[in-house]
């Protein structure tokens, strides 16, 4: 009966290690059995994928580094200490970073909600411009619509201090939000998302061309890491999920509150 129950048990890790492209390890499968309604613990996923020689994939450490820029660029004050997080599209925070291709980098702008860690917006460019930033952010005002006051967070870097982008989030009625320098990691959420794109991605196994690499971002964001990933700062649940849930409890408070 256990064999028989091993054998069962294998099938659906190997199951869900594939349908998660190979990602996830055993916390994760575990989870994943539970919310399917397949009872087993944390030591027998454990010891099943061992001997199926399954693993997870292990992002490096992100390094942070600290951004200290020209002090005559306009510096926005540091808007995120004490701050309630309790509701998708209250804080945006914002990164760059870099994608090797056989054909030269190019430079990929990220948008995350800090409540959901969706992404909310992003653009891939091969230069390293304002434009670059203002593409992600305009990307991510049209499909989310978030109310004035929205706090847009990032570090001092030129992009984000320049008078094109701090006119941007103005017109928007966006609050600008700089992490204090020598207080990096103010911004580690979007560093810790560049640090699982880039280990999930394998890029140390450069693209072959710049269109490559946009349509693998483009699948790993929009396709996985948004809708089918789950994140264990969130609940094991995916960003859609959890802005979801978040949704309809909202609106099953607002029926309760009107009925009495």
């Amino acid at each position: 009966m256990r064999n028989k129950r091993n054998k069962y048990l294998s099938e659906q890790i190997k199951r869900i290690h594939r349908e998660s492209r190979r990602i996830y390890g055993c916390p994760k499968i575990t989870k994943e059995l539970h919310s399917q309604g397949i009872k087993c613990g944390h030591n027998r996923v454990a010891r099943l994928m061992k001997k199926l020689n399954i693993n997870g994939i292990q992002k490096k450490k992100f390094r942070i580094k600290a951004n200290l820029n020209n002090q005559k660029l306009r510096i926005s004050p540091d808007l995120l200490s004490g701050i309630d997080l309790n509701r998708p599209d209250k804080v945006w925070v914002s990164d760059i970073t870099y994608i090797p291709t056989q054909e030269g980098w190019v430079y990929l702008s990220g948008i995350m909600d800090l409540y959901s860690r969706k992404i909310k917006g992003w653009a891939l460019r091969s230069t390293l411009r304002t434009r670059l930033i203002i593409e992600a952010f305009l990307k991510a005002v049209s499909n989310n619509l978030p109310e004035p006051g929205l706090i847009h967070h990032s570090d001092r870097g030129t992009q984000y201090s320049s008078y094109d982008y701090l006119e941007l989030l103005q017109r928007y009625k966006t609050l600008s939000s700089m992490g204090r320098t020598g207080n990096c990691y103010d911004n580690s959420a979007m560093e810790s998302f560049w640090a699982t794109l880039k280990s999930e991605l394998n890029v140390k196994n450069v693209f072959k061309t710049k269109e490559e690499a946009r349509l693998a971002i483009f699948d790993y964001i929009e396709l996985f890491y948004n809708r089918k990933r789950m994140h264990g700062s969130i609940g094991y649940v995916s960003p859609v999920d959890f802005e979801e849930r978040f949704k309809y409890d909202n609106a099953r408070q607002k029926v309760s509150a009107i009925l009495g």
